[in-house]
């Protein structure tokens, strides 16, 4: 079943389903690219694992890494033995979980010369302070600094997008390009909640020419491939969205799924 929206989906953004999400749309830029670029270049995923903390009131299943064990107390304690004195009071660490994501790279054959970076940004990347946005930012300055292009493709509305110097039409969404021969400008494409995904150019080495990469075309692909339709709650509340936003998606969830959002 497709998608109700003509664009991006805002509930993917659920935490239970991004990192499937993530994942599975890489693979299909992957696929998509392939088909095009050969036979002088390939794309290949490149897995990097970081970790993110979970909310839980309580965790079963969990087997400690060393154990102690002794006999059953019995009668009074030993003489000359210190009593324990309880806790007086509780708290708890974070719990974190470890997250395998993928970023696309498009590389030559023989010489596997990276030649253009897409990177899918995740919640973690957006979050300032957690070791994967300094990671990133990192990784990002470093491309930007090289001979590879970089495309970073963000289809997430929260957190702290990466740097700009000018700035750009207000959107959810942004993809932005930056082509190593025209830095520092890049082209951006900020896109609404309400658009169509765009179809961008991918570039290569010249004189090649850049390829297509319709991104609608994969989202859509990843939605029905990974059966969100029957893993989405669309009368749930949605994530949070201006006045404007939440009129318009809800008169679409009416008409596309005959579903009214429970509030």
């Amino acid at each position: 079943m497709p998608s109700p929206f003509p664009g991006m989906d805002p509930y993917i953004e659920q935490p239970e389903l991004w990192s499937d999400f993530h994942n599975d749309l890489a693979s299909e830029i992957r696929a998509q690219l392939n088909r095009l670029i050969q036979p002088r270049y390939f794309a290949r995923l490149t897995p990097y694992v970081t970790y993110e903390v979970v909310e839980i009131s309580e965790v079963r299943g969990i087997r400690p890494d060393v154990g102690v064990w002794g006999r059953q107390p019995s009668g009074q304690p030993q003489s000359g033995v210190a009593t324990i004195t309880p806790a007086p009071a509780e708290s708890a660490v974070p719990l974190e979980i470890q997250l395998e994501l993928s970023r696309v790279e498009i590389r030559t054959v023989g010489t596997q010369q990276l030649v253009t970076a897409v990177e899918i940004l995740s919640p973690v990347n957006k979050r300032p302070g957690h070791d994967a946005y300094l990671d990133y930012q990192r990784k990002r300055r470093g491309l930007l600094h090289s001979a590879a292009h970089l495309i970073e493709i963000d289809l997430l509305r929260g957190g702290e997008r990466p740097s700009l110097e000018r700035p750009v039409p207000p959107a959810p969404y942004y993809v932005v390009l930056s082509r190593a021969d025209h830095r520092p400008r890049v082209e951006v494409w900020p896109i609404q909640l309400g658009d169509l995904l765009p179809v961008l150019p991918v570039p290569l080495l010249e004189p090649d020419p850049d390829v297509p990469l319709d991104l609608g075309a994969a989202v859509a692909s990843v939605y029905e491939r990974g059966a969100y339709a029957s893993q989405i709650d669309y009368r749930q509340p949605p994530p949070p969205l201006s006045g404007e936003e939440t009129g318009w998606l809800e008169g679409l969830l009416r008409e596309k799924t005959g579903a009214s959002i429970r509030h």
